[in-house]
């Protein structure tokens, strides 16, 4: 089948790199314009456009995807179906150019945790599973029929960067079997049934520590917010991000954001319910580290105050 494959970051890569190792023929990959990054700001492709290059892929890169040109130019690849891992919102004069319509591959259980971050807040709702699933792509977001699905485990230490590592690659599974299926006559589509939930863009409120919620809670916003963009606090008029973390509900809670003892290993804070154990952080300015590293410069002890 002749796809046209849209997605921007590493999340799509292996999506991508699945249907070329495929029987199926990618047309043409579309995605997002190259952008400043780093501290040199230096230009640079996405993950998706440089695996594409490596492939000698023809690659659009529209600025605006009602542009008349780049609908012309997308259906001149005369797609079959249109995959979409990771992309922006296409309007119906993109996802209907294709003959078979446009698959998308998203994050989670449809209908939970629809929109754009359902890897984060399926680990800061504290789920103990999520999964993959295949849609046909309408004008309500994340709402279209359903063509496979298969549930994954999330497990205990996993941050939002290991179970995304984990879906994109069952992902890609599914999205070939999807587009299988297509080619084959063999799926329905069924609406999507069951409670609907949202997964909503992260912004930087979401990852500000609020150390009054329970251990727990913020727990799960670390490891949800881990390794980008971090949770933070401040510690005096710098942020401090942390990056791993373990909770201690049983443990008797100092003041909610003040540094209760420290170990070896870790220091622990007070919370609104419990304390939580810090292993891994990162000081405004300075690398990401251990936090028995960063307590031999003594820059936290009993009695420091975190800010929210």
């Amino acid at each position: 089948m002749r796809v046209a494959f849209m997605g921007t970051p590493q999340f799509a890569v292996p999506s991508l790199e699945a249907l070329l190792a495929s029987r199926h023929e990618v047309a043409v990959v579309v995605t997002g314009p190259d952008k400043p990054a780093g501290r040199s700001r230096r230009m640079t492709e996405t993950p998706v456009k440089q695996s594409a290059k490596r492939r000698g892929l023809p690659v659009l890169q529209p600025h605006d995807l009602r542009d008349p040109f780049f609908a012309k130019a997308l259906a001149g690849f005369d797609p079959q179906v249109n995959l979409v891992v990771a992309f922006r919102i296409l309007p119906p004069v993109i996802f209907n150019t294709a003959a078979l319509g446009s698959v998308n591959l998203h994050a989670s259980l449809l209908p939970q945790l629809r929109g754009a971050a359902p890897i984060n807040w399926a680990l800061m709702r504290g789920q103990t599973s999520t999964g993959v699933t295949t849609f046909k792509i309408e004008r309500k977001i994340d709402a279209g029929n359903i063509l496979l699905q298969e549930p994954v485990e999330i497990l205990p230490d996993d941050d939002a960067g290991s179970l995304a590592e984990r879906l994109s690659k069952i992902g890609a599974k599914l999205m070939l079997k999807t587009l299988d299926g297509l080619e084959e006559g063999r799926l329905k589509p069924t609406p999507q049934r069951g409670e609907v939930t949202d997964a909503p863009r992260i912004t930087r409120e979401t990852c500000r520590i609020d150390w009054r919620r329970e251990a727990e809670v913020i727990h799960n916003q670390v490891r949800g917010l881990a390794p980008v963009p971090g949770a933070f606090s401040r510690l005096g008029d710098r942020i401090i991000k942390i990056f791993r973390s373990v909770p201690h509900s049983d443990l008797p809670g100092n003041v909610p954001g003040e540094v209760g003892h420290t170990e070896e290993d870790g220091f622990f804070v007070g919370t609104g319910c419990g304390c939580l154990e810090i292993l891994e952080l990162q000081l405004e300015g300075k690398r990401r580290m251990k936090a028995g590293d960063f307590l031999r410069g003594k820059q936290v002890h009993a009695g420091t105050k975190l800010g929210w």
